[in-house]
């Protein structure tokens, strides 16, 4: 199983966070789109490491045209010799609209072309394939030698999508490389909807499961005191309950038969009651989302659940040192 760290947002010390990541041997350093831009610091990050990938966990695609993405996604695997990941993801409805002031429609057929559109760019780059591709939400048929990149060495970086329900993890097996499986997954979920819809995007693009990654980073909860416990225990029932508030996010908990407290987090959330949508995650719906254990148990436990179903994590290794982190992040990658 790959292991992959999470990349500081602060800009000051991004070359120190990917020299840490890439001599601790972690596979992989990811970067979110929340209160800094994604990119720019897998920009510091790629010249201040050597074997680490480079992931966008995640960027928003409907936020930027595909030629956009296509050139940063191009520059940034230039520059790191081959190692950047585009990790994407459609953001929900209200943010696309009020957020970014974009437009929003059908988000898994926009997004299967949105990625079909940047190899189509890819194409036209690295091969030379005229670019003539018309479709329903995207058109790029123009490029000239001006805004062709020269330095096409390494090709197209490698695309990960982001994906809950159904009809985007179809999209992904399809015409992504990958897939980062939201948090607020469960492993039942995971068997019974995930995998399956994963599987039926591969055949309709007849490609194999060996050909595509999966990464979940999961929830973990744990802590060397009874307080530490506590704490980590409420941030993440916490932080469960703002996914559950999600209308797109609620087939999750119907699955397990919870479907009725979607719509009371989702008022909650609208009344700005967070800490008291924690205190409707039960010790049996934490279960089902997290690892909840002793701290030294954690990696075992994370891997029983998932081992076989997941190809790569960022779950957060609970370490007390630099060196038990190693251990931890051997075990992972066991």
């Amino acid at each position: 199983m790959k292991v992959d760290g999470g990349l500081t947002g602060d800009m000051s010390r991004v070359g120190e966070s990917a020299r840490a990541l890439d001599a601790a041997g972690f596979d992989g350093a990811s970067t979110a789109e929340t209160a800094h831009d994604p990119f720019f610091p897998l920009l510091v990050a790629a010249q201040n490491s050597e074997k680490i990938e480079l992931i966008t966990s995640i960027a928003v695609a409907f936020s930027r045209s595909p030629m956009t993405l296509a050139g940063i996604g191009h520059d940034l695997n230039a520059v790191s010799q081959g190692r950047f990941v585009l990790g994407l993801g459609s953001q929900i409805r209200a943010h696309i609209t009020k957020r970014f002031s974009m437009p929003w429609s059908r988000p898994a057929a926009r997004m299967r072309e949105y990625i079909l559109a940047l190899h189509a760019i890819w194409d036209n780059w690295y091969t030379g394939k005229p670019l003539d591709f018309r479709g329903e939400f995207y058109t790029h048929t123009l490029m000239t030698p001006m805004f062709t990149p020269t330095d096409t060495a390494f090709g197209a970086p490698k695309i990960f999508l982001a994906a809950v329900g159904p009809l985007m993890t179809q999209v992904a097996g399809e015409v992504a490389d990958g897939i980062i499986i939201h948090p607020f997954t469960t492993e039942k979920y995971m068997r019974e909807v995930t995998l399956p819809a994963i599987e039926k995007g591969l055949r309709k693009n007849g490609r194999s499961r060996d050909q595509f990654e999966i990464s979940y980073p999961g929830f973990i909860v744990t802590g060397e005191t009874e307080e530490s416990f506590e704490m980590s225990r409420q941030a993440i029932c916490k932080q469960i309950a703002f996914y559950g508030s999600t209308p797109a996010y609620a087939p999750v908990l119907a699955l397990h038969g919870w479907g009725a407290l979607q719509p009371e987090l989702n008022v909650l959330s609208k009344q700005g009651q967070w800490d008291e949508m924690g205190t409707l995650i039960t010790d049996e719906i934490l279960a089902e989302f997290a690892i909840v254990a002793e701290p030294d148990q954690c990696i075992g436990q994370f891997k029983q659940r998932y081992a076989g179903l997941v190809d790569r994590t960022s779950v957060g290794i609970p370490a007390r040192s630099p060196e038990h982190r190693a251990e931890l992040l051997a075990q992972l990658r066991a």
